[in-house]
């Protein structure tokens, strides 16, 4: 290849490395666990050095998997664009640059949040950005559901960057996300399962049939909606957040009974589509129950008993 033709990596390349919608997200999710943690406001220093450095270390995974999925990526339509399967940047690049990140983000929280934080955001590190990436997601169709617990941290990593211990609220909290992942995924990869075929990628979809892989989109959404109740069985929220949680469970639930029936083409993109929208809304009417709660002065049974 001439040096005129030797593809040129920009500073989007590097941004994308990152998956920046994948760790907006994430940040989201740290931040309500930030904000839940406490009844009052979250100190300024705790919200952005911890945001920071929790997306610093996210990105800092996510450009492993990059390198480490990049034969894989050349071969899918979806992916095949990014900048380590299109070599615009090498892997030597990208080791360093995801070296770079990692250790910046791991000195932000263990110096200027609480080293607590730092150990939490270095543990999902490795399952997501070795675990996941280099032997689950290769090795077997439950990937999504065992390397779901790695993505699922967030909220945890928040509410210890605050509080510095690791309490019941924010487990049930990573629990939530935790049953949210395999409807998610599973969704995609109906959309996407020729793709993971051609790169013997053993997706449930791959492994099982697409009506297996849609039952228990089905049962987990089931699973997902009850556990996403719990917040105000055990007092952590109110009646405003039950309300939401039922609402935005139902639509999760019709979208996983679309599948089921399976008559429309474009039910599991849209279901996959959904599936992000109902996370964020559910967090965000956790946040605005939280506050309303305080504001008018109830003090929810949780935080009594913790």
């Amino acid at each position: 290849m001439s040096e005129l033709t030797v593809p040129v990596a920009s500073w989007r390349d590097y941004l994308e490395m990152c998956k920046p919608r994948v760790v907006l997200l994430m940040l989201l999710c740290a931040l309500a666990g930030m904000f839940l943690a406490v009844p009052g406001m979250v100190p300024l220093d705790v919200i952005v050095f911890g945001l920071v450095g929790i997306g610093l270390v996210a990105g800092s995974a996510a450009a492993v998997n990059h390198i480490a999925d990049a034969q894989i990526d050349a071969r899918m339509a979806r992916t095949q664009a990014r900048p380590v399967a299109m070599g615009r940047i090498g892997t030597a690049q990208g080791l360093a640059f995801s070296m770079v990140l990692g250790v910046l983000g791991m000195l932000l929280l263990y110096f200027l949040v609480n080293p607590l934080t730092a150990w939490l955001n270095l543990g999902s590190w490795v399952g997501y950005g070795i675990i996941y990436t280099l032997f689950l997601k290769r090795a077997t169709p439950q990937n999504i559901v065992i390397g779901g617990l790695f993505g699922a941290a967030p909220p945890l990593f928040g509410w210890a960057a605050v509080t510095n211990s690791v309490e019941p609220g924010a487990l049930l909290l990573v629990l939530i996300i935790f049953a949210w992942t395999p409807p998610h995924f599973w969704a995609l990869a109906l959309d996407r399962k020729e793709e993971y075929a051609s790169v013997d990628v053993p997706m449930l979809p791959v492994t099982h049939g697409e009506a297996y892989t849609r039952l228990h989109i089905f049962y987990y959404t089931l699973i997902l909606l009850v556990v996403s109740l719990l917040p105000f069985v055990i007092g952590m929220s109110g009646w405003l957040y039950l309300a939401g949680a039922i609402g935005l469970g139902a639509g999760f639930v019709y979208w996983a009974v679309v599948l089921l029936i399976n008559k429309n083409p474009r039910a599991p993109i849209e279901t996959f589509k959904y599936s992000i929208i109902y996370l964020m809304a559910l967090f965000a009417v956790l946040l605005i129950d939280h506050y309303f709660v305080v504001a008018g002065g109830v003090m929810p049974l949780f935080e009594l008993t913790t």
